[in-house]
């Protein structure tokens, strides 16, 4: 699907995606049950807003082990990274609360090391 403004707009209109997108951004990449921790939600509802976000594109994901983390997709429009990184700079006010509660979430994922 071709990222247009009205795509982009439309999706980030709803909270859960929105504050998703900008959490993923902060942190590099996420699970879902570390979105579901920082959001307050219950996993079928982060599980439908990221997927709705990968099918436009604006998310990829990997798997390892028995995790799925997901990542804002490198090979997005310029457009969109722009308005990403402006949102990035007010990030602070938008999800500094859930930013909180996913710093106090325990047993998260292990990540793999990145080799060099």
């Amino acid at each position: 699907m071709k990222m247009t403004p009205l795509t982009f707009f439309k999706a980030m209109a709803d909270d859960t995606r929105l504050r998703s997108l900008l959490l993923i951004q902060a942190e590099t990449e996420l699970c879902v049950c570390e979105l579901m921790t920082a959001l307050d939600e219950i996993q079928p509802k982060v599980s439908r807003h990221l997927a709705q976000l990968r099918k436009l594109g604006l998310l990829v994901d990997r798997r390892q082990g028995q995790w799925v983390f997901y990542r804002v997709n490198p090979e997005l429009p310029s457009w969109v990274n722009e308005v990403l990184m402006t949102l990035a700079k007010q990030q602070n006010e938008i999800i500094k609360d859930n930013l909180s509660q996913l710093k106090q979430m325990g047993d998260r994922p292990e990540r793999t090391k990145k080799c060099c």
